[in-house]
């Protein structure tokens, strides 16, 4: 018989959060796609800093980002209430991170790195602290998937710690691509800046999602009563392959600087 996958917390109060958390991604991904049939209609460029993609990109990775994280930290070792307090900060910087795009999309001006007005300052001054938030929030989250946790099976644990990982990568290079974006800035033009930005979206859209695709391959191996041997081995090859493709990212970004 096949192991069975546990969740270590989400008690009653815990789900009713959970659920409200699972709503909210999905009122995210539902804005990412009504933009995307805004962009169908409006058109315009896809690329570049003032486009219909951002808020459509932004609303679907934001909205699945938290569904998964969501999903994934029922597995964690935390507490009902810290798990609530660390989402509830999270959702709410989801939402504070896509509503500033989407607002500057509306008014079509960039949202990043823009120093125009007071106005446009405060918004990428209010989007850049989110991203601090964010990786806090998530490290806190991706430190607890490291600590023992007997009640969930070896597998899941690992599928995890590399989602955990992955994802501290894609924290990573966002920060990276801002930091450059900001100096090109301070030394160019706000064009240039814009330019230098996007010097790793490769690397950072991969290695976001790693949450998401690697537990929901243990949870698949799990629900296909494998034994815990040959979930190892397809967890392992899963970390192994998604691994692979985030150095792959990394290279194609890199190698397009040279």
């Amino acid at each position: 018989m096949a192991a069975t996958i546990t969740s270590t917390g989400s008690g009653l109060g815990g789900r009713r959060a959970e659920r409200v958390f699972y709503a909210l991604g999905a009122v995210l991904v539902l804005a990412g796609i009504f933009h995307l049939g805004v962009f169908a209609v409006d058109g315009g460029p896809w690329e570049g800093p003032v486009s219909w993609r951002k808020p459509a990109t932004f609303g679907l990775s934001f909205g699945l980002t938290l569904i998964a994280v969501t999903w994934v930290a029922s597995y964690l070792p935390l507490g009902d209430r810290a798990r609530t307090v660390l989402l509830g900060v999270f959702a709410a910087d989801c939402f504070v991170e896509v509503g500033g795009i989407t607002l500057q999309a509306w008014r079509h001006v960039p949202s990043h790195i823009n120093r125009d007005t007071p106005f446009d300052s405060a918004v990428s001054t209010v989007l850049a602290a989110g991203g601090g938030v964010l990786i806090v929030v998530l490290g806190v989250m991706a430190v607890s998937a490291f600590r023992p946790n007997p009640g969930v099976a070896a597998d899941m644990r690992l599928a995890l710690r590399a989602g955990f990982v992955t994802l501290m990568i894609g924290l990573a290079t966002g920060a990276a691509m801002i930091a450059r974006g900001v100096i090109t800035a301070n030394t160019g033009t706000q064009d240039e800046a814009y330019a230098a930005l996007g010097f790793l979206k490769l690397a950072h859209g991969v290695s976001l999602h790693g949450v998401l695709v690697l537990p929901a391959l243990a949870w698949l191996a799990a629900a296909l009563g494998w034994d815990g041997p040959r979930r190892m081995r397809a967890v392992g090859l899963g970390v192994t392959a998604y691994g692979l493709a985030i150095i792959a990212a990394l290279v194609i970004s890199l190698a397009a600087l040279v």
